[in-house]
């Protein structure tokens, strides 16, 4: 086939061209507001089970090669996408390398129209086809597929071994893994940061090694007696795909690894995204799932505290209901587009949460000092 379908669970159905691998592919359409940054939006685990629709109307032309090198998301939607890459640095094109890595996706449609239509009706379920041309099948399938909504998807996309990361040279960094690595005298007086992997891109230990910090990182479902085994002077719970009501064994998990760490020891915890999530659960919190999501690189906050407003990177569909905290957790920053919670902080313990992203600051460097102050607080 020469076109390209994008059929919803409503009826709703969008033409366009094969762009990436030809085939068919389900997930939850989600759409990104991101101008950027393309293949890390592609190479993103948390998109795990996703249908992407970008907004920005050229995708590809600039593509760059930072991305973590496989891609996730089910599918990729854009309304305009370059035929190849101008960066100098890109070694393939965008289609190119979707189509080698079988990601089907979609181009030439009206992806403001259908990301208005997601606004207005919510994130739903769809079928992305370049083999099938027929509309009505394509929104059968749609209504059929499975979506995320329940789903614990971090199983497909954590690591099955725990590596150990350090500084390289020129502001780069090693990994190795965990029992293989092998530590200089001045890495071996760094302090030392467990990091649990729910699905996470390499920015976030990238940016902790950058700190001057040894991290090692390990699989989200870790039990806590095994992170205290690291001895750590901080811990990290990271970002990941799916849906955070279906992870309340790995929230009772956190809570307990909160008494052992933080509690007993006053090891700082910093969780982002997903992690932020699991540490409100963990707290008792419910957790609630937006009516589209925030998917972007340029969405406002205010933090609380400082009052201020700063620009973040986000990429979630589900966030923490604030009216669920304990007494003893207080919102620490708030969504200025529809007043979501955005972060979290414990009053007691040196415990704090943010929704967004400081470790994905696409053109901004707003949010490092999320880092920074957990650098301090881990000494």
């Amino acid at each position: 086939m020469d076109v390209a379908i994008l059929a919803l669970e409503d009826g709703a159905a969008f033409v366009g061209r094969p762009f990436g691998a030809r085939g068919e592919t389900d997930g939850e359409v989600v759409f990104n507001t991101s101008t950027t940054g393309h293949r890390g939006i592609v190479d993103d685990p948390a998109n795990r089970g996703l249908i992407v629709v970008m907004t920005c109307s050229d995708v590809g032309d600039f593509d760059d090669d930072r991305g973590d090198r496989r891609p996730w998301l089910r599918g990729f939607v854009a309304p305009g996408a370059s035929p190849r890459g101008v960066n100098r640095r890109a070694e393939e094109s965008l289609s190119a390398y979707l189509a080698d890595r079988g990601v089907v996706g979609l181009t030439g449609i009206d992806a403001r129209a259908l990301a208005r239509h997601l606004r207005v009706h919510g994130s739903m379920k769809g079928v992305v086809s370049s083999i099938e041309a027929d509309d009505a099948v394509l929104i059968a399938r749609a209504r059929d597929a499975r979506g995320v909504d329940g789903l614990d998807l971090t199983g497909e996309v954590m690591p099955a071994a725990a590596t150990v990361w350090a500084p390289g040279p020129a502001r780069s960094y090693r990994v190795a893994p965990l029992g293989g690595e092998r530590l200089d005298p001045e890495d071996e007086k760094r302090p030392r940061v467990v990091v649990l992997d729910f699905g996470m891109r390499r920015d976030a230990p990238g940016r902790l090694v950058d700190l001057g910090l040894i991290v090692t990182v390990v699989s989200g479902r870790i039990a806590p007696e095994a992170v205290m085994e690291h001895q750590p002077d901080g811990v990290f719970l990271s970002d990941g795909p799916g849906d955070p009501s279906a992870l309340g064994d790995v929230a009772a998990s956190v809570r307990t690894l909160v008494k052992a760490a933080a509690e007993s020891r006053g090891v700082p915890i910093l969780g982002v995204g997903l992690g932020c999530q699991l540490l409100g659960m963990a707290f008792g919190a419910r957790t609630l799932k937006l009516k589209f999501g925030h998917r972007g690189a340029s969405v406002p906050v205010r933090d609380l505290a400082a009052g201020k407003v700063a620009i973040t990177n986000q990429n979630h569909g589900f966030a923490i209901d604030p009216s669920t905290l304990p007494g003893d957790v207080a919102p620490s920053h708030v969504n200025l587009n529809d007043g979501t919670l955005e972060g979290l902080r414990h009053q007691r313990l040196p415990i704090v949460g943010v929704q967004f992203h400081p470790e994905s600051a696409v053109g901004s460097h707003d949010n490092q000092h999320v880092f920074d102050d957990f650098r301090a607080a881990v000494g």
